[in-house]
């Protein structure tokens, strides 16, 4: 018989203990405060939490395995929009803390943080949308903790109401009982409001009453049925608007809006009706229904009901779903898709305000769908396709900007680098990070010029990043050059164009070591003083060398023959004038006046500069094909011929490459446009010699790309520019190169074009600042 046992000595509780934590990284306007502080009463935590201008920190006591589980839960159960760059855990001495509180944001003018991008009404807010029963039926403006404006209505950090441009609208009784009621998910939602106390909407028309609130919506839908054209402010500014399936009406918003042929995006309400009109892979559908709703470049279907002038000339359509409630109710109104293209007229940028909205929008729309929610920062849709190297973006702008990007070298001081002259972006370097801004345009006009100082300051303000330098790209007569020359700041060494394209990518892979870069674009000034575009770079992240290129060739004209293709293959064939049978399709329509003049440029070396640019030479085998001899917007014969040649499988054309006598390689591209254009007269389909030209340039890419890894003893490759923006050769290119045992590296964050530029300007400059 067991011997009795001592009754068992009461257990101590646990002592307990105190923690501070500090959290960064998108942790402000996400719902996180509310998180932790659901959190914090699950586990019996005791203390507070608060915004701060660096991060939000925690107080925290309560015993050890309540903290550790707590500390555990608040990495892996953070609300969709968080993103935790770091968190710190530091032992204190307790402090007797009470029942855990949110407590008031620390507005000290210290630190910095990410802010959330704008994000699309999420599927709760969606069903209250359109639940009857709900106080926020049919209400435009619904938001929560989850969804709805952030970077377009912060004014400045911490992020609070009383900082935002919903301090404009108090909260009524019911609002602000959610807002103080931590099960509620609107628990500190900044732009928490409803139809009694939230901004309003309503429709403007020359000679009539405005309409407000539902009518409003009621009454744009029936305009939108009826063939107008309506602005409507959105999210980051202003939209023009017409029914996608009206062809007259597409035409008239062409006409007023002077954008003769450039692709017009589309809205659809959900994802059953973007398959309807277009084919959708499983990626692109996850790319149309994420939280950041991008326009979507996705292959249209035969028979889509849409206005054949929505995109000439290609077999593709840009379509995104609805991403606010406004525009879920507009359309529901109108019951299929609708233009939504940017607001304003060609290359300036779109209005965010009423006031210019009714200046600048006058003789483009028919009517007004307004509210009276301020807009910050102006934030265009951002635009992806889906490639087999996954998505790639063309344009980055709302659902991702401001988001920083990582530097592969930190700086030791914080500079601006200004970025290119077409598709501007401006980065600010401070520390481990690159802030890029989203998409601000071309630099051709002071309306531009202005928007891109308008977020320079905001940036400088909203992120309290100073700059002590810029650095600029290597063209002395890019406007962002002169705007870097203009600041007063210390100016960093330039960076040259394509180099910045190839350290773009080795910075967003964070790698340090040599690379071989293939930067495809349009055009970048070389350090030759010629035009480069075709470029194959021994590239680190201080330097490059030049390795090999495309032939060069005169480009009569100047900078007039990116919108005349002929121009380009008529510089082709005077390097050649035995070829002329071959470019005859090339020139035909050009009228002889022009064509004597182009040719007097040619003899004279006057306005011809030398130019080794794969752009131009796209530009050139359109032209030679009869594809087109006239571009009505940048790269328009290049998308053409990208679509002619579909995914037609297609053996290569004669693209020789040889060594030069300095040891350069140089691809000469005058035998494949002689094939092409003699294959075409002796009756080969244009769309078969459109999907061997691209086969040729990927083939006659990777075969030099692969011969210099093997000479120079490299084995990873970046591919950067934006050529790369075509899927067929981005894939073709790299395949072969990853077939011959070489590591390729994409683009995935930024995009391949000019919008990465001030990103690789940023990499290059901080390297350089460490050495």
């Amino acid at each position: 018989m067991a011997e009795p046992q001592p009754p068992l000595a009461h257990a101590r509780p646990p002592a307990p203990r105190a923690v501070e934590v500090r959290i960064r990284g998108v942790v402000q306007g996400v719902g996180f405060r509310p998180f932790v502080h659901r959190l914090a009463l699950r586990h019996g935590i005791r203390g507070w939490v608060r915004n701060e201008a660096g991060a939000v920190r925690i107080q925290a006591e309560g015993d050890d395995a309540a903290l550790t589980s707590f500390i555990e839960d608040l990495g892996t159960q953070a609300p969709p929009l968080t993103r935790i760059d770091a968190l710190d855990v530091t032992p204190t001495g307790r402090q007797g803390a009470g029942d855990f509180q949110v407590l008031a944001s620390d507005v000290t003018p210290a630190g910095r943080l990410p802010v959330s991008p704008d994000v699309a009404v999420c599927p709760k807010c969606a069903a209250e949308l359109h639940d009857p029963s709900n106080r926020r039926y049919r209400y435009p403006f619904i938001t929560c903790t989850d969804c709805g404006p952030r970077f377009t209505v912060i004014e400045s950090m911490p992020y609070d109401r009383e900082r935002s441009t919903m301090a404009a609208f108090p909260q009524c009784p019911e609002c602000l009982e959610e807002y103080r009621d931590p099960t509620d998910r609107r628990y500190h939602s900044e732009t928490n409001s409803c139809p009694a106390c939230g901004p309003r909407v309503w429709l403007e028309m020359d000679g009539a009453g405005a309409l407000r609130d539902d009518m409003a919506l009621r009454g744009a839908g029936d305009l939108l049925a009826r063939g107008r054209i309506l602005a409507v402010r959105g999210l980051g500014g202003f939209h023009l608007a017409c029914d996608a399936r009206a062809e007259l009406s597409v035409r008239r918003l062409r006409a007023r809006k002077h954008r003769d042929a450039k692709p017009l995006a589309v809205m659809v309400r959900d994802i059953e009706n973007a398959r309807a009109l277009a084919h959708v892979s499983d990626t692109e559908a996850a790319l149309l229904t994420s939280r950041e709703r991008p326009i979507v470049v996705l292959e249209r279907r035969r028979g889509a009901k849409l206005a054949p002038s929505l995109a000439p000339g290609l077999s593709t359509v840009g379509i995104m779903l609805a991403y606010t409630p406004l525009h879920l109710l507009l359309l529901e109104e109108i019951d299929g898709p609708l233009v939504m293209t940017s607001g304003n007229e060609s290359d300036e940028p779109i209005a965010i305000g009423n006031d210019e909205a009714r200046e600048r929008l006058a003789g483009v729309a028919d009517a007004f769908l307004l509210h009276d929610r301020e807009i910050v920062a102006r934030y265009d849709d951002s635009l992806v396709r889906g490639t087999s190297r996954g998505p790639i973006f063309l344009r980055r702008a709302r659902g991702y900007a401001p988001l920083p990007v990582e530097l592969p070298v930190a700086t030791p001081l914080p500079f601006l680098a200004v970025g290119p002259h077409l598709k501007n972006t401006l980065a600010l370097a401070v520390g481990g990070d690159a802030w890029v801004s989203q998409h601000v345009g071309d630099l051709e006009n002071l309306e531009t010029l202005t928007h891109f100082r308008d977020i320079l300051d905001r940036y400088r303000a909203l992120f309290r990043a100073e700059p002590r330098a810029v650095v600029h790209d290597l063209h002395p007569g890019y406007l962002s050059t002169r705007v870097a020359e203009e600041s007063g700041l210390p100016i960093l060494p330039p960076v040259q164009h394509h180099h910045a394209h190839v350290a773009a990518v080795q910075g967003e892979h964070g790698v340090s070591g040599d690379v071989l870069g293939l930067a495809f674009d349009g055009t970048g000034l070389g350090e030759d003083g010629h035009v480069w575009g075709c470029e194959l770079l021994r590239s680190s992240l201080t330097g490059y060398r030049r390795l090999g290129h495309l032939r060069y060739a005169p480009l009569p004209g100047g900078d007039a023959a990116a919108r005349a293709p002929w121009r380009v293959a008529l510089g082709y064939l005077s390097l050649e004038p035995d070829g002329a049978d071959a470019f005859e399709a090339a020139l035909r329509g050009v009228s002889e006046r022009e064509r004597a003049t182009a040719e007097r440029q040619l003899h004279r070396g006057v306005n011809a500069p030398l130019a080794s640019s794969l752009g131009r030479l796209f530009d050139a085998a359109a032209a030679v094909l009869g594809v087109r001899s006239v571009a009505g917007y940048e790269a328009q014969a290049a998308m053409e011929l990208e679509s002619l040649a579909g995914r037609t499988a297609a053996e290569p054309l004669p693209f020789p490459v040889a060594e030069e006598a300095d040891g350069t390689w140089v691809l000469d591209p005058l035998p494949l446009l002689r094939a092409l254009g003699e294959s075409m007269q002796a009756g080969v389909p244009v769309a078969a010699l459109a999907a061997r030209f691209h086969e040729s340039v990927a083939d006659a890419a990777a075969r030099l790309a692969t011969r210099l890894c093997a000479l120079h003893g490299l084995g990873v490759v970046a591919l950067g520019g934006g050529c790369f923006q075509n899927a067929r050769l981005l894939d073709g290119v790299a395949r072969r190169l990853e077939d011959a045992g070489l590591r390729v590296l994409t683009p995935r964050l930024l995009g391949p074009n000019d919008g990465a530029v001030s990103y690789g300007q940023a990499v290059v400059a901080s390297a350089r600042l460490n050495t």
